[in-house]
């Protein structure tokens, strides 16, 4: 008895001596609308897939700043100072960020020293609509989250944060996600597309 790989050649073989007799110009046609097909079939999932890789680079970097944050107010609990989550060298959150203790105020002691546990270096394509202005203290015109030893989310003036930033897209602008930070320090994602009614 035959293995089944044995047979399959053998087909192979007959059909190869059965089409070699054959004066038919049909076989370029069929292969010039496989390649058709596939062409088509690719130009139009392309944008699809696009689509999916920049929500979930959006989706990888709204959970990495909710971790952080989540580590910085931690950490304000463990040690009862404040801790604060600020953009790198004081420019734009697309820059990336770092979390730090000490030094919260300069014009009480210009000489501390701030002791970073970690950083998050550049996010694009990712952005933050708006330049992420919504965690600007209106006093000092630095972007920023302070969490105090209580662990609330608070401005340098001691006022209350409960604010949202809004991530974007470069290649995709019309996906956003927001991350919403309550008073007491609590975050949530939202995405308005699909639960309109949460992100309010």
């Amino acid at each position: 008895m035959k293995k089944p790989a044995q047979l399959l050649a053998l087909i192979g073989v007959k059909y190869l001596n059965k089409q070699s007799g054959c004066q038919c110009g049909s076989t370029l046609l069929e292969l010039m609308a496989v390649v058709l097909i596939i062409a088509i079939t690719v130009t139009m999932s392309t944008p699809l897939l696009q689509e999916q890789i920049a929500a979930r680079e959006i989706d990888t970097i709204a959970r990495r700043f909710i971790a952080h944050a989540h580590f910085a107010r931690g950490q304000a609990l463990h040690i009862g100072q404040p801790v604060q989550m600020t953009p790198v060298n004081g420019g734009t959150w697309e820059a990336g960020w770092v979390v730090q203790s000490g030094c919260v105020d300069r014009r009480v002691n210009n000489n501390c020293q701030a002791k970073n546990w970690f950083s998050q270096a550049n996010i694009e394509p990712v952005y933050f609509k708006g330049g992420g202005k919504q965690f600007t203290d209106l006093h000092s015109g630095r972007r920023g989250i302070l969490f105090n030893p209580a662990g609330a989310a608070k401005t340098a003036q001691g006022g209350f944060v409960a604010n949202r930033l809004i991530l974007g897209h470069q290649q995709a602008p019309h996906l956003e996600r927001q991350m919403i930070l309550g008073s007491g320090g609590r975050w949530r994602i939202c995405d308005p597309s699909r639960d309109a009614k949460r992100c309010h």
